[in-house]
């Protein structure tokens, strides 16, 4: 399936969120985003990804 992951294209070999972060693999912490909406960590593996949907995987920014 072809989703747009960070700004790019990218092609998931899943069907859920869960399965997105396993292939991506992104340093902890981050959090994430599908279509502008943030995903709670405990729904990843009951959101379900469709074509063309757009993933942000983010890391916090610590500072001041």
């Amino acid at each position: 399936m072809h989703i747009i992951l960070n700004g790019e294209p990218a092609e998931l070999h899943g069907a859920t969120l869960a399965d997105l972060i396993a292939q991506a693999a992104p340093q902890k912490p981050f959090a994430v985003a599908v279509n502008t909406e943030f995903v709670a960590k405990s729904a990843y593996a009951q959101t379900r990804l469709h074509e063309n949907d757009k993933i942000d995987i983010v890391r916090p920014v610590v500072g001041g």
